[in-house]
């Protein structure tokens, strides 16, 4: 099973509403066999622009993030489902990847940057490139250029 973010815009009503709404969209990932890590509550706010969903003209939504895990083969079902919901303006799902891990101390970084392993792992880099070099005979016994 894999990570996904469902980004979702739903329509301005009351809080008990919003709930509800919530409740059928979590609903529908427990039943396709998800699991639902994490629910965000991003505000009410402005839509960007206005946009339309089933016939309505939206000026303003709230705003929600998902965090869930579900087999791959049940999100083109999760996907009409919530096209098809009327509370909902926008639904997307994102696949998201875990960030990855790297290791930085507090030293390196305050090294000045001819000291710094990446800073001369760029430089031998750019050493071993070859670069053109002009060469001032060109073959003619004169300078073309020269006014």
């Amino acid at each position: 099973m894999l990570n996904y973010e469902l980004a979702l815009i739903i329509r301005s009503m009351s809080r008990p509403e919003i709930v509800t709404t919530l409740k059928r969209t979590a609903e529908a990932i427990f039943n396709k066999g998800g699991i639902i890590r994490k629910i965000e509550n991003l505000g009410t706010q402005d839509l960007p622009y206005k946009m339309t969903s089933h016939g309505m003209v939206h000026k303003q939504g709230s705003y929600f993030v998902l965090q869930f895990v579900v087999p791959p083969k049940t999100i083109a079902e999760l996907k009409d489902e919530y096209i098809r919901d009327v509370d909902i303006i926008r639904p997307k799902i994102f696949r998201s990847e875990p960030p990855e891990e790297f290791e930085c101390t507090l030293h390196e970084e305050m090294l000045p940057p001819a000291y710094r392993k990446d800073v001369q792992e760029i430089v031998k880099k750019s050493e071993k490139i070859d670069r053109y070099k002009f060469k001032s005979n060109s073959g003619l016994d004169y300078y073309p250029f020269q006014k």
